[in-house]
């Protein structure tokens, strides 16, 4: 994936608190957190409360109710200057890049950026506490992105799914619930979710989140298009979708595959629809809400 010659992001919010990653993930630079993450990484990927990861209710909070403690933050002006900050930013960058032009051609709505914030190990967000055991999450209220770095070295230690394109994924899938957000569809389906038993409220969040990987391969089909990725990119992003699927996290976490629980699709269904976008280029072809077959 080319991004080192692109512009960087101004909508970065730099609240690490100490501690730079020497180099992209994969390599010797950086650490990680070790259980908490792993568990970040079911969660992302399982939904083992997909509240969490989607904002449709406020994120767990301290003991007894108590705020979590936030961390000291690091001031930043303008984007991050290491490595790992620098990749983040241009993803972003490219993001609003695409989303400039394709939101006004395919929905009618102007695009409105979101903020990226990074962080390490606890933060606030508008949905409430932030913590990296989480994973990365979209919070409508606040309409920002929450990640910390961390989760990339894990995924790619843990899960098998690395690659700069494949954690440009990750930010592009986040993206695409902001663009859900933007459009109404998210707003939409937490009601329905919060009125549904939870077999139904499974079954919307999983349409949720494979919308948001087909927006996400919307986005790639746009950066392809500008010679930014070429296969090996693609197949990164496909292995890492094959990696989060919840069929292959709960048979390797629990032994059995339980369908009504699935909160994010399974290998199969997120590899599809990613791809679906990535082929197209289009947000019509992403429409997860009208269709039987997943």
């Amino acid at each position: 994936m080319q991004w080192e010659d692109y512009r960087q992001s101004e909508n970065v919010e730099d609240r690490r608190g100490g501690g730079t990653y020497a180099g992209l993930p994969g390599g010797r630079g950086g650490v990680g957190i070790g259980t908490m993450v792993v568990l970040g990484l079911v969660g992302w990927a399982l939904g083992i409360d997909p509240r969490l990861l989607i904002g449709g209710a406020e994120l767990i909070g301290g003991i007894g109710g108590r705020s979590a403690p936030t961390q000291e933050t690091r001031k930043s002006s303008g984007p991050p200057s290491d490595e790992m900050g620098r990749f983040v930013s241009a993803v972003l960058a490219q993001n609003e890049d695409v989303w400039t032009k394709v939101l006004p051609q395919q929905a009618n709505t102007r695009y409105q950026a979101p903020r990226l914030v990074l962080y390490s190990g606890v933060d606030r967000s508008g949905c409430g506490t932030a913590q990296a055991a989480m994973g990365p999450f979209y919070c409508p209220p606040d309409k920002k992105v929450y990640l910390d770095l961390s989760f990339f070295q894990e995924m790619q230690r843990k899960l098998g799914g690395g690659g700069d394109f494949a954690y440009a994924y990750v930010i592009g899938h986040e993206v695409g619930h902001h663009i859900q957000n933007l459009i109404g569809i998210l707003p939409k389906a937490n009601q329905l979710r919060e009125r549904s038993s939870e077999r139904d409220a499974n079954a919307i969040s999983v349409r949720i989140e494979l919308q948001a990987d087909c927006f996400a391969g919307v986005w790639a089909n746009n950066i392809q298009a500008m010679g930014r990725i070429d296969q090996s990119d693609v197949d990164e992003a496909m292995k890492t979708a094959s990696a989060i699927g919840d069929d292959k996290l709960q048979k390797a976490s629990q032994g059995v595959v339980v369908p009504d629980s699935f909160t994010h699709g399974s290998s199969a269904q997120r590899t599809r629809w990613f791809t679906t976008g990535l082929r197209s280029g289009s947000m019509q072809s992403c429409d997860t809400f009208r269709t039987n077959q997943l």
